[in-house]
């Protein structure tokens, strides 16, 4: 039936265009899906980005930080992600959120959900799952925020694989006052002033004592991450934890201006000095709108 069904109807895949040999759930090849890029080298344990021997901070428990977490400790404890975001991942990303290949959540979901488990030893066993919340403009002409999406679908794996965990999705607990402009191209510090004051708790007695679990598609500078879980905080939450799909890779400045990983996503900002605040004298690879 699938040789069939492929013969009368053929389907490619959505991402490296090949034909597909069966019928999938998911118009993606198995060839793709093996491609997908897992998070790996020394990471910064609470931010997640990658650390470089030269910035290593070995703490009470050994745990390497980045040279922007040592000096400005996120109000979040711990960030993780399945994958940088790149190749396969990146690809898939996209297909979802701007193609809206809406199956593609039900796998990407997992493997969200396999970062989420990475919290499993040490995060509290029940917390509030809290998706970035788009603008209702923005959700108006998408149809549906992908992070949302996400969680839905990892909490699906995550009831299987960790029953004792008691995660409660919560989507309603932020909302976005205001619509922000495009991430893309802007500094680590227009970021960060990109999104100051665009969040605010529906109901804070609901978050109150609470820990929460942010999820978005991608973490970027962690300008959103930290404004969302600053708000959660203020709102009398006990922690804020991040889990991201993806995790952009600062690419540190050579001195002659900010340097992306991708080059062909974000054009380079000339002019650029190294600034004297840590994130500002580095790059990101990121395209369209990574929402951290």
């Amino acid at each position: 039936m699938d040789a069939l069904s492929c013969a009368l109807l053929p389907a490619s895949c959505s991402l490296c265009g090949s034909l597909l040999p069966q019928l999938f759930p998911v118009p993606i090849c198995e060839a793709c899906w093996m491609e997908f890029p897992v998070q790996s080298g020394l990471l910064c344990a609470r931010c997640g980005d990658t650390v470089d021997s030269a910035q290593l901070d070995l703490g009470p428990a050994s745990a390497a930080l980045c040279r922007t977490c040592r000096l400005a400790p996120p109000p979040f404890v711990r960030a993780v992600a399945f994958g940088p975001y790149q190749g396969r991942l990146r690809e898939a990303i996209h297909a979802l959120k701007y193609d809206r290949l809406h199956p593609a959540a039900q796998v990407l979901g997992r493997m969200l959900a396999e970062a989420i488990a990475q919290l499993a030893a040490e995060a509290p066993i029940e917390m509030l799952v809290v998706p970035i919340p788009l603008h209702r403009t923005k959700y108006s002409q998408r149809g549906f925020n992908q992070a949302r999406s996400l969680a839905a679908e990892a909490l699906k794996t995550l009831s299987k694989r960790h029953p004792q965990w008691r995660l409660t999705l919560a989507s309603s607990t932020l909302m976005r006052l205001r619509a922000t402009e495009s991430q893309a191209g802007l500094t680590p510090h227009m970021r960060r002033m990109n999104v100051r004051g665009a969040f605010s708790v529906s109901d804070p007695s609901a978050v109150t004592s609470k820990h929460v679990l942010l999820i978005d598609d991608i973490l970027t500078t962690g300008a959103t991450a930290r404004a969302a879980a600053q708000v959660l905080r203020k709102a009398g939450a006990a922690s804020v934890w991040v889990a991201t799909l993806a995790r952009a890779r600062r690419v540190h400045s050579t001195g002659r201006g900010v340097s992306f990983e991708d080059a062909d996503d974000i054009q380079q900002i000339p002019g650029n000095a190294p600034a004297a605040f840590p994130e500002q004298a580095s790059g990101f690879s990121s395209h369209d709108q990574p929402s951290f």
